[in-house]
């Protein structure tokens, strides 16, 4: 039980009042389902937690991750006092408070584990309250947070921790949690007798996009809202589950072949430039439970591989809508990836970049020992100096053209070629700008030879 907590009903009455997600957390590291690559068999945290030899940490990851779960084990399963702190509702007064109890509890031999939620709420002063006590050890820190610990968590308290970085669950993963609540007559919605399919489940999953709360929350308002036939069973129907969701069920399976399917005709659709079906593509994929940093991750690769350099502007617009989409998050930033959808579609096309970085990397992996070129390395030492480094440079910048004819490639490929521009959009001016300097090179080598 943690500090300044009252002593908790245990009556079926007050747990049948918690919400499904809270009642079916696990109970043990048996129960916990992901984190696979944390809690799996042999894995360095969990043979932590059984040794019981935790030391502080932050938990980075996603909501429903599990975060609050695993630091509620964590205390269980480790002869610690527990106390959950609100980076919300608290502030430096509250936190030195537990402190002095945290210090005095050690005094006694007994270990206090803190477990703050939120911590990227907390500011500077609030965070730097916790580091004498974590140096001495009097508490064990553990932080959850959705957010970059490296931007958001002081470097003083971030170099003192573990980072654990948590993934968002799969929809198997989802699903299966879901399957056992509804089976489980203890904790879960066993004694409710409810219809539902396997493939409602799984839309219940994809929808929950990673998070196992969502999950709990969706299929407990269906079921609350399912009318009970004579025998008393609740049928939870389509049209109920859409309700509960707030979306129409489409066909999609994030994980399946629907998934390719409809990112490949995305893709295909800006790269035809029709804008029309570009949205289109993108809405089916929004509507039915993408994520939407997948999406934007899509649109900035389509951004580089069919549009280039013919429109520069393509990259950072694509750059714009990922940023936007993870800020204000569902459903503007939906709009914010739907622009730049048609902006990529009305682009003008070029796959120079791409097919040039192709055949360099054809080459690469074929010469990948190729030496730099004496002329081309710093010569830092006076060693360096003496072997050759640097001797024939030539600084552009001092050139009257801003142009000299070095050769930058090495020896065995200093006549290759790997981007040819396109007369595409803004491609059709480097284009023009890279035959010039061709042409520059080429008289230069005339008058060299001369």
């Amino acid at each position: 039980m943690g500090l300044f907590e009252p002593q908790p009903r245990t009556d079926e009455a007050a747990d049948a009042g918690r919400p499904l997600a809270d009642r079916m957390r696990p109970a043990n590291l048996e129960e916990f389902v992901g984190q696979a690559h944390l809690l799996g068999p042999g894995k360095p945290l969990r043979r932590l937690i059984e040794q019981d030899d935790v030391a502080s940490m932050i938990l980075w990851g996603p909501p429903g991750s599990g975060k609050t779960t695993l630091a509620m084990l964590i205390a269980r399963r480790t002869r610690s006092d527990f106390v959950k702190f609100s980076a919300v509702l608290s502030g430096v007064r509250e936190i030195r408070e537990v402190m002095a109890a945290a210090e005095k509890a050690r005094a006694y031999g007994r270990r206090t584990i803190l477990f703050i939620d939120e911590i990227h709420r907390f500011n500077k002063a609030q965070q730097d309250a916790f580091l004498p006590y974590v140096e001495r050890g009097d508490i064990v820190l553990i932080g959850a947070t959705t957010e970059n610990p490296s931007f958001e968590v002081n470097s003083a308290l971030l170099s003192r921790v573990k980072v654990y970085v948590l993934s968002a669950l799969s929809t198997d993963e989802i699903q299966a949690l879901l399957a056992r609540a509804l089976s489980d007559k203890e904790r879960g919605l066993g004694r409710e007798r409810v219809k539902i399919t396997e493939g409602q489940l799984r839309q219940i999953a994809i929808f929950a996009n990673g998070d196992a709360r969502a999950a709990y929350n969706t299929v407990e308002t269906a079921v609350a809202a399912a009318p009970r036939d004579a025998e008393g069973s609740a049928e939870v129907t389509d049209a109920l589950l859409e309700d509960a969701i707030q979306r129409k069920i489409l066909l999609y399976d994030k994980a399946g072949e629907e998934h390719y399917n409809l990112i490949s005709a995305l893709h295909k659709s800006v790269r035809n430039s029709d804008p029309d079906a570009a949205l289109y593509w993108l809405a089916r994929m929004l509507e039915a439970g993408e994520d939407p940093l997948y999406i934007a991750r899509r649109l900035i690769r389509m951004a580089s591989e069919d549009i280039g350099l013919a429109e520069p502007g393509a990259l950072g617009l694509a750059v714009a809508a990922m940023q936007a989409a993870h800020f204000v998050g569902l459903p503007e930033g939906n709009l914010a990836l739907a622009e730049a959808a048609v902006y990529l579609a009305l682009a003008p096309k070029s796959n120079a970049l791409y097919t040039g970085y192709g055949h360099v990397a054809e080459d690469v992996k074929k010469a990948v020992t190729e030496p730099v070129p004496l002329h081309l390395r710093n010569p830092v030492t006076g060693l360096m100096a003496g072997m050759g480094y640097g001797k024939g440079y030539q600084y552009a910048h001092d050139a009257p053209d801003r142009l000299t004819d070095m050769t930058c490639l090495p020896e065995r490929l200093k006549d290759r070629r790997y981007y040819f521009p396109t007369e595409e959009g803004f491609e059709k001016r480097l284009n023009e700008r890279l035959e010039a300097i061709r042409e520059w090179k080429r008289k230069a080598g005339e008058r060299g030879s001369s």
